[in-house]
């Protein structure tokens, strides 16, 4: 049975969008008319999704007034961090709200078009603990790139590099396995690095490019790029 819960990263200050962004958290910016997080819940309706922990920290109760206790006939749950607890600290702490044994994944900060339950289903066909959706961009120097041989990743690159490539978009599926070893780590630490470093060493996350629409809003350069992005979405 498909994994219909998911978990988004919502807890961040967004300290480098505070010069255009300074009221509300990073995920309620608004982006076109509508809060940011709107669009990824939406998203999560479309795709499959029934039920999502919100892992939230700063300004929290801006988050649950926005979005309340249900989206679209989705559930809406809350993982409040009282202190800094790191992505991969973020996901662990919020992982023990789930009903069920894995779960999807997304930063609260970018947007990918694509579809959870098919990463979920390549994931499970490729024998992996997890599964990352990745974004083709015509620049990778930002983001750092990500190399993937016979379909699994093989290394995240550091930034630096230049030109066309693969990048991190954000957005995961974590088996039983990967939450799993989220538990043998101390907060605060990164998923990125901690978590999912390793596992690409251990050939263990299967690649999915099967994306489009990518969409950031981290700088205040790309939040206003952001802006006609969505107006253009479909």
């Amino acid at each position: 049975m498909a994994c219909e819960e998911a978990i988004i990263l919502a807890g961040g200050k967004g300290m480098r969008l505070r010069s255009v962004v300074s009221d509300v958290p990073k995920p309620l910016a608004t982006v076109a008319g509508r809060p940011f997080l709107a669009f990824l819940l939406d998203h999560l309706v479309g795709g499959g999704i029934r039920r999502c922990i919100l892992a939230t920290g700063y300004l929290s109760e801006k988050i649950e007034h926005a979005v309340g206790q249900d989206w679209a006939g989705m559930e809406i749950v809350y993982s409040v961090e009282e202190q800094a607890l790191g992505t991969g600290g973020a996901v662990a702490q919020a992982a023990t709200a789930l009903a069920g044994k894995s779960a999807h994944v997304l930063n609260g900060d970018t947007y990918l078009m694509y579809s959870p339950l098919e990463l979920e289903a390549r994931t499970i066909a490729a024998g992996t603990e997890a599964g990352i959706a990745l974004a083709s961009v015509d620049d990778v120097a930002r983001y750092g790139a990500v190399i993937v041989r016979d379909a699994r990743v093989e290394v995240f690159q550091e930034k630096g590099a230049t030109g066309p490539g693969l990048i991190n978009a954000g957005s995961y599926f974590l088996t039983e396995a990967a939450l799993s070893d989220l538990k043998r780590h101390r907060a605060p630490f990164s998923l990125e690095t901690d978590i999912l470093a390793p596992l690409a060493q251990r050939r263990q996350i299967v690649a999915f490019d099967r994306t489009e629409g990518f969409i950031d809003i981290g700088v205040p350069d790309d939040y206003a790029r952001a802006q006609e992005q969505f107006r253009a979405l479909p």
